[in-house]
């Protein structure tokens, strides 16, 4: 579901102080490691689709990006590792929620029915999913290495309120369009879709107000220490 839940799925349990730099702990350079790692694969995505889109239009997305963004995606299966193990300080449910439906959507629905994925909806999801965790992999990147830009932060926990919509809107009609597809294989693999559909409406919210609470958390931090 497109919220980034796991808005500190990235950052390490005792966060280093933002003026000291703490790459010799080798939990830290791993982290910085695959922040960036992953802020550069979704920024390759998101170039690609932007790219595709006016040029070939959207019945080629898949074609020349769905590849790359599947197993980008894939990738962030280590996050569920890393919040299970303590490396970072993150819900498991939350972490595993976020995944698992991000995985549900490039695996079962769009592998498994490339022909969805011509339709605008699959950019705009791609689109939505690329900036935001573009935005999120930059912003653990720069603060695990002790630097934090204020336009950062504010993106960071700000951004969703549009992204968001966006994302979650495109995922929903992918799995709805998915479902009648689904009956040919089995009829049970379509009853799963529809209960995943269900269920996006109150894991959105809990979902998205968890993001809500971060944001404000946030800010009124930035508010006492202006104060």
């Amino acid at each position: 579901m497109e919220t980034r839940g796991r808005s500190e799925s990235s950052t390490p349990i005792n966060p280093p102080h933002p003026k000291v730099l703490t790459s010799s702990s080798p939990k830290t350079q791993y982290l910085i490691l695959y922040n960036f790692c992953s802020a550069i694969a979704w920024l390759v995505v998101l170039g690609r689709v932007l790219l595709l889109v006016p040029l070939v239009g959207f019945g080629r997305t898949y074609k020349g990006v769905g590849t790359f963004a599947k197993w980008t995606q894939t990738m962030a299966l280590l996050e569920v590792v890393h919040a299970a193990t303590g490396i970072v300080r993150a819900p498991i449910s939350t972490t595993l929620m976020q995944v698992a439906s991000r995985i549900l959507l490039v695996w079962p629905v769009t592998n498994t029915f490339p022909h969805l994925a011509k339709s605008a909806a699959y950019s705009s999801m791609l689109i939505a999913w690329s900036v935001t965790e573009v935005i999120r992999y930059s912003y653990f990147t720069l603060s695990l290495s002790g630097f934090t830009p204020k336009f950062m932060t504010w993106l960071r926990y700000n951004a969703f309120y549009v992204l968001y919509p966006l994302g979650i809107s495109s995922e929903c009609w992918l799995i709805y369009k998915a479902i009648e597809p689904a009956k040919s294989i089995r009829q049970e693999y379509a009853w799963l879709l529809q209960a995943i559909l269900g269920i996006y409406v109150p894991g959105s919210y809990i979902l998205f107000t968890h993001m809500m609470r971060q944001r404000r958390k946030v800010m009124r931090g930035k508010q006492v220490k202006k104060a």
